[in-house]
């Protein structure tokens, strides 16, 4: 934090601690607190004294409060609070006065010999509260000359004035509300079509009426109080603390601390109540999908390819065997039962594409294979078996954003758009597709080609741009959700990340063993914070997406693993295929203690599979 009310010359010695005299008068406007509290006691007396009488005798409160305050001239002569210091009183004190404790922040400013905020802005904060708009506006002139930007005036006294003429129109008084508009907000000239947009408010027929087209919460303390979040924002940290400066300081340590946590996979929560203060954030690697939860041998091959439904309730995975077999997971334990069996496929299945509505599924083969299967999910039937040539590669497929439509294409030079029927729609000349992606627009189709490069193709004006150039063969790739970032398994390199809309290489990820097998990597984790690959050394890598080396090395597979599937419900869900012809499901540490929070720093290798 950067020392407030430091460099103000004048003003910042006039802001700093004060002695407990100056700190133990009322405001000039009455009834209010050194702390800017409205109050019904009377405020001449000290908060110490008033602290003891309140505490009734033999209690031992008064006498230590009156000698706590007899000291304060004692203590700072023996030790001046820094700045920083000082910042943490006003922190606690905004904070204790948010919870209504009075005359315990009175009690503090007048031990610590600090302020809590200026004078000027405490009888400016009363008024806005009670509503008096008139000395409101003449505060302003006070603390025009406290405020390092004077234009800022302008713009408080428009909000002030904003609020008066809501407040005027709901109580029903038209007539005053319109010379608000007329003669106070109109002749600031600042931000005209605002002034149209309030004028229209007029045209109200009652109360709930202007409540709603004005997005207003009415007259009274939640919309004066969000007035006065907008209009601290103009004064100095020394004159006025930020609203809630405390909670978001706090907020801002645990979201650092969660950024900083390798394991951290949990729906991220801005509410203080959902931390603990008084510890450290960490999260336990056994909390991490690290474990082998279960190892499905249905397939009687090399399983090629696996995928997660988009509502995270089922995987399909496709094998060399020719088969597709459709697991579903239960919500409970997480475990995977097989639910049916696609079969038919004369080539193997090397590439599965759910529709976005989970009703579809899309079958591919190896280089070799020509025809593309479009099966029925929940009744377990082909709907469309599509082959355009005996001469095409039909190898990868994605789904348009609409669920109507999707495109496919091989290395042969095949790029078509087509129907659920199979019908081409569209086709593009001599594309040598490696693999596909449709971006949210529901125009723009990304495509790896055989140069070494993704290129964006638009279906509508039929224009192509170079969006991302490496050096080697792009063997797969997979966009995260935003459509922001690229993830790609090139040939030789391993798993790298772009960014498309910048087009630029964001980061190498360490590890993983890539030769010219085509493997396939994927986002996962809440907020895709965590970036997931197979590898041929048999193991699965995992990143944070934010670091180059890996957290985690999962051992088991006892040949190339070519695809990883992160459940996108379940952020503890993980599924791996593999040549060794099993599927691996991966979950946290079984019968974990909540409590534990040890070896967060080992590496999950070490683990027994």
């Amino acid at each position: 934090m950067q020392a407030n009310g430091a460099g103000q010359g004048q003003e910042s010695s006039e802001l700093s601690c004060l002695n407990s005299a100056q700190n133990g008068e009322s405001s000039s406007a009455g009834g209010a607190h050194s702390n800017g509290l409205l109050s019904n006691t009377d405020n001449g007396n000290s908060a110490g004294t008033s602290n003891g009488s309140s505490a009734g005798p033999g209690s031992g409160t008064s006498a230590a409060s009156t000698a706590s305050g007899s000291d304060v001239g004692s203590l700072k002569k023996k030790k001046r609070l820094t700045q920083a210091e000082e910042d943490v009183i006003r922190l606690i004190g905004q904070h204790l006065h948010g919870l209504g404790l009075n005359q315990t922040v009175d009690l503090l400013m007048q031990e610590s010999g600090c302020r809590l905020e200026h004078p000027s802005a405490t009888k400016f904060r009363n008024h806005v509260m009670e509503g008096e708009w008139d000395k409101a506006e003449n505060d302003l002139n006070e603390l025009r000359a406290l405020m390092h930007s004077p234009n800022a005036i302008v713009r408080m006294k428009f909000l002030l004035l904003q609020q008066k003429y809501l407040e005027y129109l709901e109580d029903g008084k038209v007539l005053e509300a319109l010379q608000v508009l007329r003669g106070e907000l109109t002749p600031l000239k600042y931000n005209t079509d605002r002034i149209h947009v309030l004028s229209g408010y007029l045209m109200c027929s009652h109360a709930e009426d202007l409540r709603a087209k004005a997005e207003w919460e009415g007259k009274g303390t939640a919309s004066r109080c969000r007035l006065l979040d907008k209009l601290q924002t103009y004064l100095p940290p020394s004159v006025m603390l930020p609203p809630r400066r405390l909670q978001t300081l706090l907020r801002q340590a645990a979201e650092l601390q969660r950024d900083r946590c390798l394991y951290h996979n949990t729906k991220l929560d801005n509410n203080l109540d959902s931390v603990s203060l008084l510890l450290d954030h960490v999260c336990s690697r056994k909390q991490f999908p690290c474990y082998t939860q279960q190892i499905l041998t249905e397939h009687c091959n090399e399983v090629w390819f696996c995928k997660f439904s988009n509502d995270g309730t089922k995987l399909a995975t496709g094998s060399k065997d020719t088969t597709v077999i459709i697991w579903q997971v239960d919500p409970e334990n997480h475990q995977l039962k097989l639910l049916r069996t696609l079969e038919g496929h004369a080539y193997g299945v090397s590439y599965l594409a759910w529709s976005p509505d989970d009703t579809y599924l899309i079958a591919c083969g190896p280089d070799d294979c020509s025809e593309l299967w479009l099966w029925n999910v929940q009744t377990g039937e082909l709907r469309t078996k599509m082959s355009q040539s005996h001469e095409d590669s039909l190898t990868s497929v994605a789904w348009n954003p609409d669920g109507k439509r999707f495109v496919t294409g091989g290395q042969r030079g095949q790029f078509y758009q087509c129907d659920l029927e199979g019908n081409l729609l569209d086709s593009w000349e001599g594309v040598r597709v490696q693999c596909l992606w449709c971006l949210s627009d529901g125009r723009t189709v990304l495509a790896s080609d055989t140069h070494q490069r993704i290129r964006g193709y638009n279906f509508e004006d039929l224009t192509d741009r170079n969006i991302v150039q490496e050096d080697h063969p792009i063997m797969s790739f997979t966009v995260s959700k935003n459509g922001r970032l690229a993830l790609l398994n090139v040939a030789t390199q391993g798993v790298h990340l772009w960014d498309l809309q910048d087009r630029v290489l964001v980061r190498k990820y360490q590890g993983v063993t890539q030769g010219f097998y085509t493997i396939h990597s994927c986002f996962g984790g809440h907020n895709e914070d965590f970036i997931a690959s197979g590898s041929e050394d048999h193991k699965v890598y995992i990143w944070h997406r934010r670091g180059e080396l890996p957290i985690a090395e999962l051992t088991g597979h006892t040949r190339t693993v070519n695809c990883v599937s992160w459940n996108p419900a379940i952020p503890g869900l993980m599924a791996s295929a593999s040549d060794d012809g099993t599927v691996r499901v991966w979950g946290p540490a079984p019968f974990l203690d909540s409590q534990e929070t040890d070896g967060v720093n080992e590496n999950c290798s070490n683990m027994d599979s």
